[in-house]
């Protein structure tokens, strides 16, 4: 079974530079053209089956992904950003002064009440990972849209098992970018086959570098 974790386009949100966490914000510009990018990727794929957040941000970018594919989006409330609490929607300038105990520190499982914690994070990887084993056969493929932070937490998770949480996430999960794990039956493991991929954006990088050229 092949997994393509799929970042959300650039949203509203990111382009202001605030923490999103679980809050809800539409696509940027930038991220729509993104989402339309790594939906033609997707068409290299041959996925069977597109599960994503619920959050309008990734939502959108799998509706984009799944009328390319002609397959139906099925939302999955699992596959949230990690719930931040108090933290959301302030700038990370605005986080420190407001909680200076997390200056220089990561955001998620800060341990901070009212964000999500450690082991709300282990059993909600747990269960994506169970369910998705259960419902698909070996030879499928799945796409799932989510987010930035929850990626890089599922990804520590499929390294370091239950003490995820003490390891540093060194995972970049930039916006539509592609992370391709397999999950070998026979060996009974996780292959990681790459992270970050954002070849689809190169044409988007060359469009805006032109249009600055002309100004």
């Amino acid at each position: 079974m092949k997994l393509y974790m799929i970042r959300h386009g650039e949203s509203e949100g990111n382009r202001a530079g605030k923490i999103q966490g679980s809050m809800d914000f539409p696509l940027s510009e930038l991220g729509v053209k993104q989402a339309d990018a790594v939906a033609q990727f997707c068409k290299t794929i041959g996925a069977d089956y597109l599960y994503s957040s619920d959050l309008t941000r990734a939502f959108d970018t799998a509706q984009a992904i799944g009328t390319e594919l002609e397959i139906p989006v099925r939302k999955w409330e699992a596959l949230r950003e990690v719930d931040l609490g108090p933290l959301q929607g302030m700038t990370r300038e605005e986080i420190a002064v407001q909680f200076p105990e997390t200056k220089g520190k990561q955001l998620i499982a800060s341990g901070i009440e009212g964000t999500e914690s450690v082991e709300q994070l282990t059993a909600r990887c747990e269960s994506i990972l169970h369910q998705l084993k259960q419902a698909h056969r070996e030879n499928e493929s799945i796409i799932l849209v989510s987010h930035g932070g929850f990626i890089s937490c599922l990804l520590t998770y499929l390294i370091a098992g239950d003490h995820w949480s003490s390891m540093e996430r060194p995972f970049v999960i930039g916006n539509t970018s592609v992370t391709l794990i397999e999950w070998d039956d026979k060996a009974n493991r996780y292959l990681l086959h790459y992270t970050n991929r954002t070849a689809h954006l190169e044409t988007i990088a060359a469009d805006l570098n032109a249009r600055h050229g002309l100004l």
